[in-house]
């Protein structure tokens, strides 16, 4: 049975995180259980039933509560690199920018070490800073360049010019923990910069759906209640030490090949591009009626007052909930809740239109990016709106 030990990830020593996890790897060293430095050290059963050639246990980011810990073997991990290589047209040196101890980060150094090249590792012991991201490029070889980051970090570099030109050098920028606005998309792609959206999570060793379309060897399916399922050589053994839960979400193909079912709803396009439109668990249902917020956060972020725009449900008497919208303004005001659903008018159907407003210098955030959606829908100060009948909105 292979041994598993937690491993506290120090953004300032990232160089011992990486030969650990290069160990993990090649089964030379033990696999690891990742979490950030200072933080409570996990703890692990001695009687845990671990998967052979077990390398890395990754703690989701806890959206639901208590965290759950995906066992990823050294072919998951490989069979990702591999992957997302093929995609990108080929190897190349890595960029790493956000936390190690999350997948995305994780897998920024596995891809390395499968491509035997050298990472360049950004040091954020004092948060991320463009001009540290723009000094880092400057070190990267004339090489395939890529990179992976969160939204809110594509959102910051792009303000910044010198940060703008390190980004027009990468082959790909990766973009995944959080929904990707299509005006960010724009934005970046009238920059120059290459951007490819990705989806996948802890459970898929990281992304496996790129730019709405799964990676070689993966395959995607929507259950009859809409989630999406994910199935293929990415896929984990399970959870550690929680057979419940392993078996509420891991099951097999019509094929055999292993299946995780997210807690994600989704469509497939006629051509077969996936469209993630949003949690289940995060579905807005008001006077009987289910609201997307992703549906509505992409219509807000077509106004060009809005940088940024979470979409929750708050509790209301007579709906049930309301859908309420939370923006970070992009010039510095915002309009009033009227106005906003005036804008958005056209954009959505009546029942969908936000009702209350919440107006922020920044979103909350939780894991590597995410907005912190539950502690949006418990925040004080809200616009309100009269409700009225179920056809005035």
């Amino acid at each position: 049975m292979p041994a598993l030990v937690p491993f506290a990830v120090d953004p300032a020593a990232l160089p011992a995180y990486l030969e650990a996890l290069a160990q993990a790897l090649d089964g030379s060293g033990p696999a690891l259980l990742p979490y950030a430095a200072g933080s409570s050290e996990p703890q692990v059963q001695d009687d845990a039933d671990l998967p052979d050639e077990l390398a890395l246990v990754m703690s989701t980011s806890g959206s639901t509560g208590v965290p759950k810990r995906a066992l990823l073997t050294r072919a998951n991990l490989e069979a990702s690199a591999h992957a997302t290589h093929a995609r990108l047209g080929g190897a190349g040196q890595w960029l790493l920018p956000m936390p190690a101890h999350h997948i995305a980060g994780t897998q920024v150094l596995v891809r390395s070490i499968v491509a035997s090249t050298n990472a360049v590792l950004l040091n954020l012991e004092n948060g991320f800073s463009t001009t540290d991201f723009a000094d880092a490029v400057a070190w990267m070889l004339p090489a395939r360049r890529y990179t992976s980051l969160v939204p809110t970090q594509l959102v910051r570099l792009l303000e910044d010019p010198a940060a703008v030109k390190a980004l027009t050098t990468f082959d790909a920028v990766l973009l995944g923990g959080a929904a990707s606005p299509p005006r960010l998309l724009a934005r970046a792609a009238a920059a120059g910069v290459t951007v490819v959206p990705t989806y996948g999570m802890s459970e898929t060793a990281g992304g496996c759906v790129y730019a709405g379309r799964p990676l070689d060897g993966t395959t995607v399916s929507i259950g009859a209640d809409g989630r999406i399922g994910l199935a293929g050589p990415t896929v984990a053994s399970g959870y550690l030490a929680d057979p419940d839960r392993t078996a509420g979400a891991f099951d097999r193909d019509e094929d055999g090949r292993p299946r995780f079912w997210t807690d994600d709803v989704g469509e497939l396009s006629a051509d077969g591009l996936l469209h993630v439109l949003g949690r289940l668990d995060d579905l807005i249902t008001t006077g009987g009626l289910k609201v997307a917020p992703r549906l509505v956060e992409e219509a807000a972020l077509e106004l060009p007052e809005i940088s940024e725009a979470v979409a929750v449900g708050t509790a209301d008497e007579e709906w049930g909930q309301v859908v309420s919208l939370a923006v970070v303004p992009a010039r510095g005001t915002v309009p009033g809740l009227t106005a906003v659903r005036d804008a958005l008018g056209d954009r959505l159907p009546a029942y969908a239109l936000p009702r209350r407003l919440l107006v922020l210098d920044a979103l909350p955030l939780r894991g590597p990016g995410k907005p912190d959606r539950a502690a949006l829908a418990i925040s004080d100060g809200w616009q309100n709106r009269g409700i009225g009948t179920r056809d005035e909105g």
